[in-house]
């Protein structure tokens, strides 16, 4: 590392490039950004978990690999680190301007990272220059890479003027927890071992869906498969046993029968711990199906219903975990509408500065961002 600021090499240098860190860099990495992303956990507990995440599915088998921005001609554990990311591959489902579908895979940018004390420098512009050289040719395996996302925490201008512009609309409901009423009894709770048929079902439904949208726009959807969710919950289990000894079975609700189900999944998120500044800590629902996406009146009447139960099953998971807030990200306007008739209290909220979601295409793709929608940007694809 250099011994002072003024030994730091320009960020239009020549010499820079990403490069894979090493171990010891990884845990350099981690003891820089603790006290942004370190939560509710110590710091030996924060390094921990970023080597178990390592190994849960989506991130496992070189499904997430770490970069760092640097000088290559200088020794491991001894060149500077300008700047970092993680960067995990996703399937999508792709439907182009022509309604034909396809599945694609997608690169998810995470975690960027700068020293706070070699910010303003331009590095973390130059990495992302870096990223967006290296990303279409990295090999994919068997799907066709089409672009990749990224979730900004410091507004829309940073990202978009580097070539992520962010999706016409951010936005999210929250409720606020709740005691458990007894018109849930409807409502039954989801376990880990359901969770891959759901995800399963939902892949399927999403399929059919995306298939039967009119031509005219290119649509994009992370698939909200098991990976997924499991990653969030494994973080969820990892932040849950350590701050409590303990850890919540519930990873959702469901209500209804086959063919007309309303489920949600979701998990606990602790950004701070309970007992010191809760505020923040937050159920998100990382993701909430409607089975039938066209009800009749009568069906309409009876997913209601379902709605409500099932969220109200999170408002008491929320109050009985110590959460302040359940949030449901880019609810559909069938989703919307159903929480309107509901009766059950709401807040809609547009995010400006955080949980941005943008999106770079490939150029090869053909794609126009002002021709694109990315369904379901819900929370599962955060990652």
């Amino acid at each position: 590392m250099p011994d002072t600021i003024q030994q730091l090499p320009d960020s239009q240098a020549r010499s820079l490039d990403i490069e894979t860190p090493t171990e010891e860099e990884l845990e350099l990495i981690c003891k820089l950004n603790f006290a942004e992303w370190g939560d509710a956990l110590t710091l030996p507990q924060y390094l921990e978990e970023s080597k178990f995440l390592t190994k849960v599915p989506l991130a496992q088998n070189d499904g997430m690999t770490s970069w760092i921005l640097t000088d290559p001609d200088r020794l491991p554990n001894q060149r500077p680190i300008l700047a970092s990311c993680e960067i995990f591959k996703k399937r999508a489902l792709m439907l182009n301007e022509e309604a034909q579908m396809s599945e694609k895979m997608i690169y998810g940018i995470a975690s960027v990272f700068v020293d706070p004390k070699y910010r303003h420098r331009g590095y973390g512009t130059r990495l992302l220059y870096e990223l967006a050289k290296m990303l279409p040719k990295m090999p994919s395996g068997p799907l066709h890479s089409i672009g990749s996302i990224l979730y900004s925490d410091i507004g829309k201008d940073y990202y978009t003027k580097r070539g992520w512009p962010a999706i016409p609309e951010n936005y999210h409901i929250e409720f606020n927890p709740g005691a458990t009423p007894v018109s849930i009894q409807a409502a039954h709770l989801i376990r880990i071992e359901d969770l891959p048929q759901l995800c399963q079902d939902d892949e399927a439904m999403a399929r059919r869906s995306m298939a039967s949208l009119p031509p005219g726009k290119t649509r994009i959807m992370i698939v909200p498969d098991a990976d997924h969710m499991l990653w969030h919950i494994n973080k969820e289990v990892f932040t849950c046993q350590k701050v409590f000894g303990n850890v919540p079975q519930a990873k959702g609700a469901i209500a209804g029968d086959h063919g007309c189900r309303v489920w949600a999944l979701w998990v606990h998120r602790y950004y701070s711990h309970p007992q010191s500044s809760p505020e923040m800590n937050t159920l998100y629902i990382l993701r909430f199906v409607v089975e039938k996406s066209e009800p009749t009146l009568e069906q309409l009447k009876i997913q209601v219903q379902y709605l409500k139960a099932v969220l109200q099953v999170a408002q008491a998971e929320a109050a009985e975990w110590g959460l302040q807030c359940v949030k449901m990200w880019h609810p559909t306007p069938l989703v919307r509408q159903l929480v309107e008739l509901s009766g059950l209290e709401y807040r809609l909220v547009e995010r400006e500065e955080d949980s941005i979601a943008s999106l770079r295409w490939f150029g090869s793709s053909g794609v126009r961002n002002d021709n694109m929608e990315w369904v379901a940007c819900e929370k599962y694809a955060w990652v």
